[in-house]
């Protein structure tokens, strides 16, 4: 039985797995769950690194507690775009900002007002995002920011931790292709390098899924009384990269949606799209820990509804389940909102935010807490049709099936929803997903397992899921075009 610590870090919070493999299944165990919340000070939102250093340490003072095994890898995923900076010392330049920072629409703009809307597109493949990291190291350009002159190497968020606990300066592949900076090949862009202005060796050497980083800095190794110096490696270290790894498709003719904060909608192909509609579409083209592609679309995710309970739980504590007992409740279709509309962006006054949005449409206004969840629930839905029809439209070819990974794979009522909204079947699970992928990977690059057709055979009989049929889907056409209808009025009032 051999052991390995997935460090899966979302944008909401962080667990430490422990993974065991006895050469045909993957059992998880968890060491330790902690809140990844950013930080405001002032007009500007930062990560708190250093509690995620300390919470990634306590997962593995845990493991040392308990077993007397050594641990044969570790590996950490975080969320996309946001980065640190070391001086030429390696000491950490400042806490990391947090991609909701408001300099990332300021360097978006400035961006494309010098060098248009598309340039980053057409070299990258990666979607014009206000929060991508071309655009937050652009502002830092723009506004002078001593940090920047300071910096001698920028390391992305896992490879930041990961540096922190090996003291190795590298950039794995599938995160690094979430920043706008790489050109198709997977390089360094030294169009866009020169674009933003920022010296060439500020990027570190990039390194695939699977290599190896480092070992364990002795001295951690002391502090948490762990036996050895265990391998460090580059997982899928996107979060997204190791939850498609995780997904138990029986093909390759499937869709996914990687479910949480965000929900990351797209295919695994062997080419980039990088097209007129794939540009108009909003897709991007990001890294699979196989060196292929992941086409997909940046969807608000379960953010809205998750900062709505924040808001509800000030008045009084309400749980997830009776938010969805009041959701099924509530009338059905009473209203739609644009979930990737930028009102949304922010939590602050959420439900007001989505009240205001319908009221200056001219819909019906969600009044009680069942029906602002339901317009939430009902649009993010629609918006997984609209996207999914797009995937299809790029494919040029039917899709069969849309697997659902990640923790909001749990939620039932969605899944349902999503069914019937696309008209196919949806496949829920595994919800510890970018955990699954991560460990995945660490037990392929031991030699346990040789490719991703064995890595999915072992999550196929690790892992249940639940498979939910369309249901409705008539009523659910309609009230798609009645969406999109809404949309474009949204749009056509900016």
């Amino acid at each position: 039985m051999k052991k390995y610590v997935a460090i899966d870090l979302g944008a909401s919070n962080g667990r430490s797995i422990l993974g065991q493999f006895n050469g045909e299944r993957l059992s998880l165990k968890e060491l330790n769950r902690f809140e990844n919340n950013y930080v405001r000070i002032g007009d500007s939102y930062y990560w708190d690194v250093l509690h995620l250093y300390t919470s990634i340490k306590e997962g593995l003072k845990k493991y040392a507690k308990t077993n007397s095994d050594a641990l044969f890898g570790i590996g950490i995923d975080t969320w996309g775009v946001d980065f640190g900076l070391i001086d030429n010392q390696g000491r950490l330049v400042g806490n990391p900002r947090a991609y909701r920072d408001a300099r990332g629409l300021r360097g978006m703009q400035a961006f494309n007002k010098k060098y248009g809307e598309r340039t980053l597109f057409d070299i990258s493949g990666v979607a014009d995002v206000e929060f991508n990291t071309t655009y937050q190291i652009y502002d830092m350009v723009q506004t002078d920011d001593p940090q920047l002159k300071a910096a001698d190497k920028l390391l992305l968020m896992p490879d930041l931790l990961t540096y922190m606990l090996c003291g190795e300066v590298s950039c794995e592949y599938t995160h690094a292709s979430t920043t706008q900076m790489l050109d198709v090949t997977g390089k360094w862009s030294k169009d866009i390098v020169d674009m933003l202005g920022i010296k060439k060796s500020l990027l570190p050497k990039i390194q695939l899924s699977g290599e190896k980083k480092g070992n364990l800095l002795y001295a951690i190794k002391n502090e948490i009384g762990l036996k050895d110096t265990m391998p460090v490696y580059c997982v899928g270290s996107h979060d997204t990269a190791s939850a498609v790894a995780s997904i138990p498709a029986k093909n390759e003719n499937f869709a996914f949606i990687s479910s949480g904060t965000w929900s990351l909608m797209g295919i695994v192909s062997d080419s980039p799209f990088i097209t007129d509609n794939a540009y108009k579409n909003n897709f991007s083209n990001e890294g699979t820990v196989d060196g292929r592609y992941r086409t997909l679309r940046n969807i608000m995710g379960l953010w809205i509804i998750q900062s709505c309970k924040r808001q509800w739980d000030l008045e009084e504590k309400i749980s997830w389940n009776d938010i969805v007992d009041r959701t099924k409740a509530a009338p059905a279709f009473l209203s739609f909102i644009d979930v990737n509309d930028h009102v949304f962006f922010d939590a602050g006054n959420m439900t007001q935010k989505i009240q205001t949005y319908c009221e200056n449409i001219g819909q019906p206004v969600p009044q009680t807490k069942g029906e602002v969840a339901r317009t939430v629930y009902e649009s993010l839905a629609l918006s997984y049709k609209e996207a999914f029809d797009g995937l299809e439209q790029l494919k040029g070819s039917r899709i069969d099936v849309l697997h659902i990974v990640g923790g909001g794979s749990k939620n039932t009522l969605l899944n349902q929803m999503t069914a019937n909204a696309i008209g196919r079947e949806v496949i829920a699970g595994p919800a510890e997903a970018a955990a699954i992928g991560n460990l995945m990977v660490q037990v392929k690059s031991s030699g346990e397992v040789r490719d991703m057709a064995q890595m999915r055979q072992v999550i196929c009989d690790s892992f249940s899921v639940e498979s939910y049929e369309p249901q409705e889907v008539n009523e659910w056409i309609e009230q798609y075009e009645r969406y999109i209808t809404i949309k474009e009025k949204q749009i056509e009032g900016q």
